[in-house]
């Protein structure tokens, strides 16, 4: 007679993530890490101009910032299984669109439009299912119990094998077929997810209009009352200026200054991805062993000291090595994070709290874009550095007044 569970039961749960879990994310994570990537270089080779391809940025990010509210109030309301296949269908059918629409348009303002247009909506479309997918995820990781670390180290990992492959992907697609076969993949990637939404329990029908600012003003709320997960979340933040002044110039640097090609620039990130899995590994067995907070502070510490450095790369080489290194810290902290936001956010406020939470996290990438654009390709390193001072203080400012927060030593036992 047994006491608890067995092999078959592991197996069906192990089946379950798979399905209702996994395989969604994967596809979303592919769909977005070509759109993040990849229409950044497809403006810049649609334009030539290393303005407009910091403009595109700002405009890639701004419309996710103003829907992640919204996203996450539908996702409550709605659930995650509706949320997320409408918005991946959506995003195909817009990718699509562009893929028909770009090719006649080599010349004028007709392309520069068309760009500009894609990169709002494919950003806007994309934190819907990628709200959905994160809200699944954290139902999945509360049920894991003490092996909440686990299922988040998976979901992350999932994202940075799709950081190694879309960006290379996009990169390659857009130097052999153009805009329309890196588009076609888009699609592709976005019509799978809409096939495979995670299955979640349907939600009952809304009574009345949407509660957007309520749902805001709930999450600031829950976040203050998590001083934890407050000061994390500011130090990732502050963080993130860096890391996004680095991914808006990342096209203008590798092209323009290095001389290198698109398929270079994918390159970079897929380079990225592979040292971030790696530092997935690692952290999925040292925060059982260590903590969480040794493990984010020495992530830290790499991060920080990794984007202090790619400001002197002056090689292509030197450039995708500190870009690698920069990226493995990043994965431990968002380790950390993914960890410490399942255990501590309750579950009726998930959703909402989330959304503020990746709101706060990604204010600075539509600033970080502006700057590119504004800042002439030569002095470029100059304001990479500024922004990394930033992010060292930031950074050790949180880590700080993480060392002492109960919340933190009760989830890193």
């Amino acid at each position: 007679m047994r006491s608890g569970p067995g092999p078959a039961h592991d197996r069906r749960a192990v089946s379950g993530l798979l399905r209702g879990i996994y395989l969604p994310r994967s596809a979303d994570a592919g769909a977005l890490a070509m759109a993040t990537y990849g229409i950044p270089l497809l403006v810049l080779a649609t334009t030539g101009s290393a303005a407009l391809t910091g403009l595109a940025f700002v405009l890639e990010w701004i419309p996710r910032l103003v829907a992640f509210a919204l996203a996450g109030t539908m996702v409550d309301r709605y659930g995650t299984t509706v949320v997320f296949r409408l918005a991946s269908a959506a995003r195909a059918l817009v990718a699509l669109a562009a893929a028909l629409v770009l090719p006649a348009q080599t010349h004028g303002s007709g392309a520069t439009v068309t760009v500009m247009v894609l990169a709002a909506s494919t950003g806007t479309l994309t934190q819907f299912s990628y709200i959905a997918a994160e809200t699944a995820g954290a139902a999945a990781s509360r049920e894991a119990g003490e092996s909440a670390h686990r299922v988040q180290s998976v979901l992350l990992g999932i994202d940075q094998v799709a950081t190694l492959a879309g960006p290379a992907l996009a990169g390659l697609l857009l130097q052999w077929t153009g805009a329309a076969g890196m588009l076609a993949a888009l699609a592709c990637f976005s019509l799978l997810g809409a096939a495979l939404a995670p299955k979640q329990p349907p939600q009952p029908p809304p009574a009345g209009p949407l509660p957007v600012v309520r749902g805001l003003r709930t999450g600031w709320a829950t976040l203050r009352s998590l001083p934890a997960l407050a000061w994390l979340v500011t130090g990732l933040t502050v963080s993130n200026l860096a890391v996004g002044l680095l991914q808006a110039a990342a096209p203008v640097i590798v092209v323009t200054e290095l001389g290198h090609s698109s398929a270079d620039v994918g390159l970079v990130w897929s380079a990225a991805a592979v040292t971030s899995l790696l530092a997935v590994a690692l952290c999925r067995t040292a925060i059982g062993r260590y903590g969480l907070w040794p493990v984010g502070a020495v992530s830290a510490l790499i991060a920080a000291s990794a984007c202090l450095a790619v400001a002197t790369a002056h090689s292509y080489t030197t450039y995708l090595t500190m870009i690698a290194v920069l990226m493995a810290g990043e994965g431990g902290m968002t380790v950390v994070l993914r960890t410490l936001r399942s255990r501590l956010i309750p579950p009726e406020k998930f959703a909402g709290t989330l959304s503020l939470t990746i709101l706060l996290l990604l204010l600075p990438f539509p600033l970080a874009g502006l700057l590119v654009a504004v800042t002439p390709p030569r002095l470029l390193g100059h304001v990479i550095t500024g922004c990394a001072v930033i992010q060292a203080v930031g950074l050790a400012t949180a880590f700080a007044r993480l060392r002492v927060q109960p919340a933190v030593r009760a989830a890193s036992s």
